[in-house]
């Protein structure tokens, strides 16, 4: 199915910073490096089976938006690749090529700056609860996965490992970070879902909803993390979409959906994943990658 599978990333000589649900960051003298490793996450828990190559998808489709919006907001890529990283780096340059990205240092900010355009998720429960979503009214009559009269952001906390992100009034995030900084996130959150949004429907996909992260490099706002992939995003295929139920996705909801049939209590330990399972999903995040670049696997070409 796959020629290498990344459960953990291990590079000695190379210092560890952290590792977070899917990636494992390196510190390189002033830099990042950042690999995607083929771990999946579901309700918050690290499921114990990866799925073959999804490290190298979320990279690819990350740099083609991170290209696509260099006319919107400064990124911080360096390159991708991994024949161009500092020497220390070169032992692993095989293992990193198609996986990792060299970052600048930037300083996050600490929430998730969230755009939903269609009702679905947290934002479809808090809506069925309140009518409203992070304080923004809606009208009443909407159903699941109804198009939004308009996109609206709605951050959220952004939690530590094993606790769930928590969604945020705009006001309480203005709060965590400031009012100026709360505003220009907001317009750019919007400004790039809506780019987004609309490459991805002459490719047939719908974007429901997504997640950015912002940092602060030399005092600039600058788009960092991953962008529009299916790990931080809804995908709908446009051919089937019909709302007032959930939808068909390319995205992790599969894995959700198989583990709510399963009764899986949303915790630790987690269940084994079928060999069908890790294959569908494989094939799903695929999908989006080929629908949304034109690129295979195969066709990624260097950062």
């Amino acid at each position: 199915m796959a020629d290498q599978i990344l459960r953990e990333s291990v590079f000695p000589g190379l210092k560890l910073l952290r590792r977070g649900k899917v990636r494992d960051v390196y510190e390189i003298e002033d830099e990042l490096l950042i690999v995607a490793s083929d771990r999946i996450s579901a309700y918050d828990v690290v499921m114990a089976d990866p799925i073959p190559d999804k490290g190298k998808i979320l990279t690819a489709l990350s740099l083609f938006w991170f290209r696509q919006l260099e006319s919107i907001i400064e990124h911080h890529v360096i390159t991708a690749d991994a024949s161009l990283y500092p020497a220390i780096c070169r032992p692993y340059t095989d293992a990193l090529q198609g996986r990792s990205m060299l970052v600048r240092k930037a300083r996050p900010l600490p929430v998730e700056c969230i755009v939903r355009g269609y009702l679905s998720g947290s934002g479809w429960a808090e809506y069925q609860e309140k009518g409203s979503i992070c304080g923004i009214a809606l009208p009443a009559g909407l159903t699941e996965s109804s198009p939004l009269p308009k996109a609206i952001f709605t951050p959220s906390t952004k939690a530590e490992d094993g606790r769930h992100d928590e969604n945020i009034s705009f006001e309480e995030a203005s709060r965590i970070i400031g009012r100026e900084t709360a505003e220009a996130v907001r317009r750019l959150s919007l400004r790039i879902y809506q780019y987004g949004r609309d490459l991805a429907a002459e490719r047939g996909i719908i974007v429901a909803d997504t997640k950015f992260e912002f940092g602060h490099v030399d005092g600039r706002l600058i788009l960092i993390d991953e962008v529009l992939t299916p790990d931080s995003s809804r995908f709908w295929p446009m051919d089937s979409y019909q709302p007032g139920a959930p939808q068909r996705s390319f995205d992790k909801q599969f894995l959700r959906d198989y583990l709510t049939g399963i009764k899986w209590p949303k915790k630790s330990p987690p269940p084994p994943l079928p060999e069908e399972i890790i294959f569908k999903t494989r094939e799903k995040y695929l999908e989006a990658l080929q629908r949304i670049t034109g690129q295979g696997l195969t066709d990624i070409v260097k950062g």
